[in-house]
């Protein structure tokens, strides 16, 4: 149990605290724009897609219509998808890929699956009944190249204004980061698949 709090230890916690009140409400006060963002989740640690989809349930919450496209998952049942379609009336979901590249073993056949999953984003960015698209796993479709980055970056840029958009995966590519508003870069400290732990559900899929 933690020692009592004296007297004037309280007071100089509560003049502290004032201080940075007040810091934090001018900075508040001085941010007053608002506009959709680009965020971006990438670095070799778990959870960029665990983050995603907390903040899908988030939009949702305040009754913002979401896309959610998976680019490489698809070729397996995730409790997501089981999950998701308990909110069909706010999330719409589309798991296109294929599986991981070292699964299927087929550059053209992962390029066309690539391709698909941009179509029925451009169309879900261009739709303006969403207010959040997640691009999951886009970025290691971007870093083996089945997807054109010049082409993807310009369509995330040139978004309408009011449209937020999430991509996630490791090894983002240094001119999606460049053009994002928000960058997060997960880091892998410690992984139970390392220490012999398999994959399971409800934790990694």
């Amino acid at each position: 149990m933690a020692d009592p709090v004296n007297t004037a230890e309280a007071e100089r916690h509560r003049l502290k605290m004032q201080k940075r009140k007040a810091l934090m409400d001018r900075r508040v006060a001085e941010r007053q724009h608002e506009k959709g963002l680009l965020m971006v989740h990438t670095g070799p640690g778990k959870g960029k897609s665990t983050a995603a989809l907390g903040l899908m349930l988030r939009a949702a919450g305040h009754g913002f219509r979401v896309g959610f496209i998976q680019f490489i998952k698809g070729a397996w049942a995730t409790g997501e998808q089981v999950a998701l379609e308990r909110f069909d009336d706010l999330i719409d979901h589309y798991a296109m890929g294929e599986g991981f590249t070292w699964e299927t073993q087929d550059k053209a056949r992962d390029i066309a699956a690539a391709g698909r999953a941009w179509d029925k984003a451009r169309a879900m960015m261009a739709d303006p009944r969403y207010r959040l698209v997640v691009l999951d796993e886009i970025n290691l479709a971007l870093r083996y190249d089945y997807l054109p980055v010049e082409e993807v970056v310009a369509t995330l840029v040139s978004r309408r204004p009011d449209l937020h958009v999430l991509v996630t995966g490791r090894n983002a590519k240094p001119a999606l980061m460049d053009a994002a508003d928000l960058v997060t870069e997960f880091q892998a400290v410690k992984h139970p698949f390392n220490a012999g732990i398999k994959a399971q559900a409800g934790i990694e899929f």
